[in-house]
């Protein structure tokens, strides 16, 4: 079978040739899980961190060795494990970069594949799409009335904390993105009242009209800096979720992420850290409630798919760069075996 491997341990943002493509044997079904194809492979920014090890203290893949991790969507082709059989779907973050994996019975989720089109697993079902709703429903708490501000707004979980904000009632949803192409996809797809670009000269001050009467809910994925923008156009008492700081990922060093506490208590603002590892157990409520959104034409997704996994190293160097329009996701196999 074929496996995306790292040529060599590396200290850098990710380029399409730091991968190698090798052939190896098919691993046996382990003791208590499945061996699984994987159909569709899910390209997500921490992978990056964790190529370099720097990523919740999850160790890098031996080099020319161990596949590249990833969250997979894949079809059961042996089970030692309960309540999984032959033929079953799942999804899986402990998936890997080639074509077939074996993985541990608690680390597979059955899903439903005529619930959504099955890509979709992968992204607006799969994490990326539960780390949204957990930040907006959980621990923002958006409602009725919210006016929400979205950073990194193309993105998978930005758009859909957008959605999903407007599906909970919000009256007003900005997002901030770069070049009008994200825009469009914001505006046009997920249906956010405004999108700023921030590469346009006074997107700023663009900002700020945009947001007329400030903001009492902001989801932020890029940096601390501007988190505390978004707290300059903050109502009081408005909640801020902090899920990511992209910014840092790939600097050489850890970064320092400096907080103005003067706004933040001024404000009466109230932020939130975000590690979706928190709400695994929730996921099938999640899906519960947004596959019929989807369905109803509520939740929209957009794709950025490359076709076959010898594919994957130009897509992820894509998504490494933020060149990338909609999520990520890298076809394997036919859905059909």
């Amino acid at each position: 079978m074929k496996r995306v491997v790292l040529k060599q341990a590396i200290d850098h943002k990710p380029r399409a040739d730091d991968f190698d493509l090798i052939e190896t044997d098919t691993p046996p079904c382990p003791e208590g899980g499945v061996l699984a194809r994987t159909v569709y492979l899910s390209l997500d920014p921490y992978v990056g961190s964790r190529l370099r090890g720097r990523h919740m203290g999850e160790a890098p893949p031996e080099p020319m060795v161990g596949a590249i991790p990833g969250a997979v969507v894949a079809q059961v082709i042996e089970s030692q494990a309960d309540g999984l059989t032959a033929g079953d779907w799942i999804q899986s973050m402990e998936g890997g970069w080639e074509e077939t994996c074996a993985i541990a019975g608690e680390h597979c989720r059955k899903i439903d594949a005529n619930v959504a089109p099955l890509s979709a697993h992968a992204g607006v079902l799969g994490m990326p799409g539960l780390t949204a709703w957990a930040g907006i429903t959980q621990l923002a708490k958006a409602g009725e009335g919210d006016i929400v501000l979205v950073d990194a707004a193309a993105g998978p979980v930005g758009g859909t904390v957008g959605q999903i904000a407007r599906i909970k009632g919000a009256s007003h949803v900005v997002g901030i993105a770069g070049g009008p192409e994200k825009c469009a996809l914001v505006e046009n797809t997920y249906g956010f009242d405004a999108c700023i670009d921030y590469k346009a000269h006074g997107w700023q001050d663009a900002l700020g009209q945009a947001l007329p009467d400030g903001l009492t809910v902001f989801f932020e994925n890029v940096s601390a800096d501007m988190a505390m923008l978004a707290l300059t156009h903050a109502q009081i008492y408005a909640r801020g979720v902090l899920c990511g700081l992209v910014d840092a990922y790939h600097t050489e060093s850890q970064s320092q992420h400096p907080l103005n506490a003067g706004l933040i208590i001024g404000k009466r603002a109230q932020l939130s850290g975000l590690v979706v590892y928190d709400f695994y157990d929730r996921w099938s409520e999640y899906v519960a409630e947004a596959a019929p959104w989807i369905a109803a034409g509520k939740l929209n997704f957009a794709e950025d798919r490359a076709e076959g996994l010898e594919n994957a190293p130009t897509l992820f160097e894509r998504l490494m760069d933020g060149q990338n329009i909609g999520k990520a996701v890298v076809a394997v196999a036919a859905e059909e075996a």
